[in-house]
C-alpha cells in the first residue's frame, strides 16, 4: 500500500556528495548572523570604552597615566575593547545555536562581561596598575546596556525575518506519533526560534491518515541509512529524535555520525514537558547519559533574593510613577464620583486570602452586573471574561488596555501579599473549581504579572494560562522573573490580549 504522505524526492540535479558540501558550510545566514552579532559587539563595547573615558576625563584621558608614560585611557579603552570582544567568543555569546533565542544569549553576555571586568580588576591589583574607578564604573554598566541593546534589535530583526520564512532551519522529526506531534506543535508555534519542521518518520508504525500533520510522513523507513538519505533528500539542517522511535543506542550513535559527516545537527527530545534546563543535571554512567530531574523548591536563599528584588523595585516604582498614579486618580474620581481604588479578595500564597488593590475600571456597581453576564454569556469557563464588557467605563478601558489599572498591586507586593512576578491571584469561587494539580499554583506568591500575561493574555485558553503558571512554579528563576518583566514592558506597549 503505499504511503500517500510520502516525502518528495530529492531535488533533480543535487548529488549526494553537493549535499554535503552544503552542509559542512552550513547555510549562509548560520553564517552572517554571528558575524552580524560580532559587528554589534564591536560597535557596543568601543563606544562604551571611549565614551566612559571621554565622561570620566575628557582630553585629559589621552594624557600618560603616572608611572606608565606609553599608556593612556585611549590605548586602555581599545584593549579593554578587544578583551571584551575576544571574551564574549569564549563565552559563546554568539554561538548560533543560542542567537535570537530564549535567555541564554543575555546570560552569556552578562557572564562573559563580569568574568572579564573580574579579572581586570584582579591583574590591576597585583600589578599595582591603578585604573581609576570612575572609567570602569561607567565603561561596565554602560557596555552591558549597550550589548543587551545591540542583541535586542538584531534579535527583533531576526523574528521579523523568521515569521517570513527566512533564517530557519529545516527539521526532520523522528519518533512515535504523539511524541512527533507535540513537538511539531511546539516548534511551530514558536516560529521565532528558527526552527522549521518540514517532514517527519515514523519508523515501525502504521502509515497515517493524509493530513495529519501539514508536512510529509513516512512510516516506512527501518533503518539508520534510509534516514540519512531523507535527510539528503529533503536538505535537512537537523534531525530531532523524539521518544518512540526504534533504535537501539549504537543506532543512533550510527546515524550521529552520519549526520556529522554532512554537517547535520542531531537534536535530542526527550518526554520532558515544561522542564526548564536548571533542573535537568546530565551525569554520564557507563556510556549512559543518564538526566536527573530536580524537584522544584524555592530554597530559602532564593526566596530572600526574589522578596528583596519585588520590595526594592517595588518602592522605586512607586516613587517614580507617584506623578501618573495621582492623575489616574483624579481621572477615575471625575467619570462618576465613585472610588477611586477597587478592593477584591483574592487567594495568594499558601491558599491563604488577601485583599487585591486596583484602579477602578468599571461602574460603581460591577459586581452586581457580574451575574447577569455570566448567565447571559453562557461561557463554562473558571475565569469570566468578555471583550466587549459593558461594565468598563470610558477611563476605564484606557487603563486596561495599558493595564495601568494594575499599578496600586505595587502597595500590595510591598505589604508582601503579592510578588512583581508569579501566577495570577484568582477569586475564591474560581479556585474552587481547580483541578487539584492546579492547587500548585499556591507554592508561590501571586504576581502582577507572569508568563500568561507575556503570552496572549486574555486571549489564552484557561488550560494554556494553567500550563504557564505552573512552568513557571516548576522553573522559577531571578533572570527568569527579569526577563518576564522585559516581555511585559513590550506586551503592554503593543496591548496585547488586554480587554
Amino acid at each position: 500500500m503505499p504511503d500517500t504522505n510520502a516525502a518528495p524526492p530529492a531535488p533533480s540535479g543535487l548529488s549526494a556528495g553537493a549535499t554535503v558540501r552544503r552542509r559542512v558550510l552550513g547555510a549562509p545566514w548560520e553564517q552572517g548572523l554571528p558575524r552580524l552579532v560580532l559587528l554589534v559587539d564591536v560597535l557596543a563595547v568601543v563606544l562604551a570604552t571611549f565614551l566612559s573615558a571621554e565622561l570620566r576625563f575628557g582630553a585629559a584621558g589621552l594624557e600618560p597615566i603616572p608611572g606608565l608614560d606609553a599608556v593612556n585611557y585611549g590605548i586602555i579603552s581599545v584593549v579593554l575593547s578587544v578583551l571584551w570582544v575576544l571574551t564574549l567568543g569564549v563565552e559563546g555569546a554568539r554561538d548560533i545555536r543560542i542567537l535570537s533565542v530564549g535567555a541564554e544569549e543575555y546570560k552569556r553576555v552578562l557572564r562573559a562581561t563580569l568574568h572579564l571586568f573580574g579579572v581586570v580588576a584582579i591583574v590591576a591589583f597585583a600589578s599595582g596598575l591603578e585604573v581609576a574607578r570612575g572609567y570602569i564604573a561607567l565603561a561596565l554598566p554602560l557596555g552591558v546596556l549597550l550589548l543587551l541593546i545591540g542583541r535586542f534589535v538584531v534579535r527583533g530583526w531576526v523574528a521579523r525575518r523568521r515569521q517570513a520564512g527566512a533564517f530557519r532551519r529545516r527539521l526532520l522529526l523522528v519518533g512515535g506519533p504523539r511524541a512527533v506531534q507535540h513537538v511539531f506543535d511546539a516548534l511551530d508555534s514558536e516560529a521565532g526560534a528558527g526552527y522549521a519542521p518540514v517532514a517527519a518518520l515514523l519508523p515501525g508504525y502504521k502509515p497515517r491518515a493524509a493530513g495529519w500533520l501539514p508536512v510529509p510522513v513516512r512510516t516506512d523507513v527501518e533503518g539508520v541509512a534510509e534516514v540519512v538519505a531523507q535527510v539528503e533528500a529533503l536538505e535537512i539542517d537537523a534531525v530531532v529524535i523524539t521518544s518512540g522511535h526504534p533504535f537501539v543506542p549504537s543506532d543512533v550513535r550510527q546515524l550521529g555520525w552520519g549526520l556529522q559527516e554532512r554537517g547535520v545537527s542531531l537534536i535530542m527530545a526527550p518526554a520532558l514537558l515544561d522542564v526548564a534546563g536548571p533542573r535537568l543535571h546530565t551525569q554520564p554512567l557507563a556510556g549512559l547519559p543518564l538526566i536527573h530531574l530536580s524537584t522544584p523548591r524555592l530554597a530559602p536563599g532564593k526566596a530572600f533574593t526574589k522578596r528583596a528584588f519585588d520590595l526594592v523595585a517595588a518602592c522605586l516604582g512607586l516613587v517614580v510613577i507617584s506623578p501618573l498614579l495621582l492623575a489616574v486618580a483624579i481621572a477615575v474620581k471625575a467619570t462618576d464620583g465613585g472610588p477611586v481604588l477597587f478592593r477584591q479578595e483574592r487567594i495568594g500564597l499558601g491558599g491563604v486570602p488577601f485583599t487585591m488593590l486596583k484602579f477602578r475600571s468599571m461602574v460603581a456597581d460591577a459586581e452586581e452586573v457580574k451575574a447577569q453576564l455570566e448567565s447571559d454569556s453562557g461561557e463554562g469557563n473558571v475565569l469570566f471574561k468578555m471583550k466587549d464588557d459593558p461594565r468598563i467605563t470610558k477611563v476605564g478601558k484606557v487603563i486596561r488596555r495599558t493595564s495601568i489599572d494594575e499599578l496600586p498591586q505595587l502597595v500590595n507586593v510591598v505589604k508582601g501579599d503579592m510578588s512583581l512576578v508569579g501566577p495570577r491571584p484568582h477569586l475564591a469561587h474560581e479556585v474552587e473549581q481547580y483541578e487539584e494539580h492546579v492547587h500548585r499554583r499556591f507554592l508561590v506568591q501571586p504576581g502582577i504579572t507572569g508568563l500568561w500575561q507575556v503570552s496572549g493574555r486574555s486571549d489564552l485558553s484557561w488550560e494554556d494560562a494553567v500550563r504557564l503558571d505552573l512552568y513557571y512554579v516548576e522553573n522559577w528563576s531571578i533572570l527568569g522573573d527579569m526577563v518576564i518583566l522585559a516581555r511585559t514592558a513590550r506586551a503592554v506597549v503593543a496591548a496585547e490580549g488586554a480587554y
